[in-house]
């Protein structure tokens, strides 16, 4: 294992950078007949944001759980409520959203 210098945390610290996370969570709406639908929809919208670079990660929760996902937006939290508030899903009430500031590292990753 490398070792880790204070000189370089305090250098890789001063590279953060304010993200906002989004918890989703089932609404009261989340079991209505209509909601492949509409969740199509909600994913679409997910790969256009991604596509404009607001969206940085989109990760759905694969097991029946109090959280339905989280997302890491690349906007600071006071944003968050005008984009959350036109997705599909969020308006028909079968999402709900809680909204964390939050600091990375530009460029990090999944692998």
């Amino acid at each position: 294992m490398p070792r880790i210098t204070d000189e370089y945390m305090q250098d890789m610290l001063a590279k953060t950078k304010e993200y906002s996370f989004v918890m989703l969570k089932p609404g009261p709406n989340a079991a209505s007949e209509n909601v492949r639908s509409i969740i199509w929809e909600h994913a679409r919208r997910n790969f256009s944001l991604r596509e404009d670079g607001i969206l940085s990660m989109v990760a759905p929760i694969t097991v029946e759980a109090p959280v339905s996902g989280i997302y890491i937006f690349n906007a600071n939290p006071e944003e968050i409520p005008a984009i959350m508030n036109e997705d599909p899903a969020v308006k028909a009430g079968i999402i709900l959203y809680e909204i964390y500031p939050c600091r990375s590292f530009p460029g990090d990753q999944l692998h």
